[in-house]
């Protein structure tokens, strides 16, 4: 047998090794992946700062007897007044209540408004401690009793209700969240490939890195202790699927290209491979990067999301670079039918959209350039128009049980908070601090709770409605006069969360930038090309919250901004807007490498890859955009301005800009790097063309 037909066997064996190889990866991680959903919490300290004084005090209360308390509130009310028959009514069911659990004091007595339309009963128990289900489990079992009747409205809100409002949208991002991405990305693929097979295989792929992920992501959190959230393994999901077929559309697109020029599909494989590994490396790497500086963060949630994010993207990378190429060269050409790419073929040459996009750049590159410039600047000029922290109450986009009884607290009690902010302090200390407390201005009542662990538990009553800049005013005093104690409950979490999201900004940002920047540098060989690639993903983010200050208010009727918005969507449009940026400059050095001339090299790279980069921009706006499909305030923003960055991104930052800015600049663009010297001066070795 001759060395050609051993090299050749070796090669044609290559993609069953691989296959048997992912058979087993997959085997290894099957025991692990079934157990993400056991790890899984949606603790109100898995999304509060970890420094905070509402974090430690939850974390304090969990550790009083009975562990963490289930707050509710039984809301009855009647628009003309309630009768003798609803206050007997209310007693009753409150009665059957407590005879079915444990309160904590006892029956609760009802609290009437001035107004005489509505009876409130502060309900507590320590029965579910901290297990959400349990808690869920009380909630319903509540609301199951306290029902209305005969025009009587009988709502359960509080704290508890309020978390199990929020856990039933968390568990959306499992199941509902992983169809609907599938099915958007399977419609998208038909429609990209126009083959009956060949959208199913990158789609399995991503399927199996999606498995994937869920393993390695248990592995780590019984390893460090990583935090697991409904969030972070959603947003996990679809960024398998949405970077995994990016990837799968640039590694298409070459192979489809290196078949014609090749006879056997593993030498097209090996080429194209060789033409766009790079390229969809160093875009991991970005968006690997950009999410592992969320580590720095001090919000749990977010901190969270770091490394979770991170092993779906090299999940995906992973399967695209090795599981993907191995399928497609066993299934050979024909899996392209009826679009087969024949050896020595040639594609029509058609005018294509992108080939017209780029010649008009091409021709007025400053005036183009200057004309994108405004325009994204007028579009970031919206985020003037964003409106401040959405409160609790407002972070639900369809208005549940518990959001409704808050609202009808806030209306029949203007004169005081019906959410208590809760104070630990060091127990040999309690009676000080009780009179403290009530000695500062803005506090309705206070009352000693349990106390345990050298802590104890002060509830107090504010007198202004909960989350309104009175209360805040409020909880900084106590913040001010209790020094060794620490402050917390819902209004003071909020109030964190704000204050830590503004400076993680201040952290996170730059590291973004700047991991980004260097890697674009090692990969382009230059430093003004990596330049104009973050300054303009940089805009295109200003642009997308921009046009979210237009919509989320006057259209979608949000009352707030998430106040996370900002971080969470610069570091997913950074780190995934600098992918096509990459995909595009790549393929711009090859042609520049070749010997053309640099508007050339521009616009052949921007008709090659055009097609691919708006297929893979397509795909990653439209699985981010699965967000918007969800129930919590926060979700929809963010999927809708990482939707619209990702669009303008592919459309006209891409496709106008960065291509005009590189015609302007001419070889300069890859200063200092041999590419910026004349083809005559230039010692980096040409190589030979396919």
């Amino acid at each position: 047998m001759g060395a050609g037909q051993r090299t050749g066997g070796r090669r044609r064996a290559v993609p069953w090794v691989m296959l048997a190889l992912w058979v087993g990866i997959l085997a290894f991680a099957s025991p692990f992946a079934s157990k993400l959903a056991d790890v899984q919490h949606d603790r109100v300290t898995d999304y509060l700062p970890a420094s905070a004084d509402s974090t430690q005090a939850a974390k304090l209360q969990e550790k009083l007897p009975g562990g963490q308390t289930t707050e509710l509130v039984l809301v009855y009310h009647r628009d003309g007044g309630l009768t003798a028959a609803d206050r007997a009514t209310a007693a009753r069911q409150v009665t059957d209540i407590a005879g079915a659990h444990a309160l904590t004091g006892g029956t609760p007595q009802g609290i009437p408004s001035k107004d005489g339309t509505t009876l409130m009963y502060p309900v507590a128990s320590n029965e579910p401690g901290t297990d959400e289900k349990k808690r869920d489990a009380l909630v319903e079992d509540v609301r199951d009793v306290a029902r209305s009747q005969d025009g009587l409205t009988v709502e359960v809100g509080g704290p508890g209700a309020m978390a199990t409002d929020a856990a039933k949208v968390y568990q959306s991002l499992g199941g509902p969240l992983l169809y609907t991405t599938v099915a958007v990305v399977a419609v998208l693929l038909i429609l990209i490939y126009r083959s009956p097979v060949l959208w199913l295989v990158p789609l399995v792929v991503a399927g199996i890195a999606d498995y994937l992920s869920t393993g390695v992501a248990y592995g780590l959190n019984q390893a460090f202790g990583t935090t697991v959230s409904g969030q972070s393994t959603g947003i996990m999901t679809v960024l398998v699927f949405g970077a995994g077929t990016d990837y799968a559309l640039l590694l298409v697109s070459r192979y489809r290209e290196e078949l014609r020029r090749h006879e056997r599909p593993h030498d097209a494989m090996r080429v194209a491979l060789r033409g766009c590994g790079p390229a969809v490396l160093a875009s991991s790497g970005t968006v690997a990067a950009g999410l592992l500086c969320l580590l720095a963060a001090d919000l749990n949630s977010n901190r969270a999301m770091g490394p979770l994010g991170t092993v779906g993207v090299l999940c995906a990378l992973a399967a695209m670079l090795t599981l993907l190429p191995a399928l497609l060269v066993l299934f050979g050409r024909r899996v392209f039918w009826p679009l087969v790419p024949a050896y020595g073929s040639t594609p029509k040459v058609r005018r294509s959209l992108f080939a017209a996009m780029g010649s008009s750049a091409g021709r007025r590159p400053r005036t183009v350039l200057a004309g994108g410039a405004l325009l994204l600047g007028a579009l970031a000029l919206g985020t003037l128009n964003l409106q401040g922290a959405v409160k609790q109450q407002d972070a639900f986009v369809d208005r549940p049980e518990s959001v409704a009884a808050l609202k009808t607290l806030a209306a029949a009690y203007p004169e005081r908070s019906a959410q208590p902010v809760d104070v630990l302090t060091p127990a040999a200390r309690a009676d000080a601090a009780l009179a403290t407390i009530r000695g500062v201005d803005g506090v309705d009542s206070a009352r000693i709770g349990r106390t345990g662990g050298g802590w104890t538990e002060i509830a107090v009553t504010a007198s202004a409605p909960p989350q309104t800049p009175a209360e805040t005013r409020t909880i900084e005093r106590l913040r001010d006069a209790l020094k060794d104690s620490y402050v917390g409950g819902p209004s003071a979490q909020q109030i964190d969360l704000k204050d830590t999201n503004a400076r993680d900004r201040l952290l996170v940002v730059p590291l973004v930038l700047l991991s980004v920047l260097l890697i674009l540098v090692v990969l382009l060989r230059s430093l003004i090309a990596p330049l104009i690639l973050t300054v303009a993903v940089v805009a295109v983010w200003g642009a997308a919250l921009g046009l979210g200050g237009l919509v989320f208010g006057p259209l979608f009727g949000f009352e707030g901004t998430d106040p996370g918005l900002g971080l969470l969507s610069f570091v997913f449009l950074v780190a995934l807007g600098v992918d096509y940026g990459i995909f595009l400059m790549h393929r711009m050095r090859e042609e520049s490498l070749g010997g053309a001339e640099p508007s050339a090299a521009a616009l052949t790279a921007l008709r090659t890859t055009g097609g691919v980069i708006a297929s893979a921009g397509l795909v990653l706006a439209a699985t981010f955009g699965v967000l918007m499909n969800m129930g919590l305030v926060q979700l929809v923003e963010l999927g809708f301005v990482i939707s619209v960055g990702v669009l303008l991104d592919t459309f006209l930052v891409r496709t106008y800009l960065v291509t005009s800015a590189s015609v302007a600049l001419g070889r300069r663009v890859w200063w200092p790097g041999a590419l910026s010297k004349a083809p005559e001066e230039r010692t980096e070795r040409i190589p030979e063309p396919v």
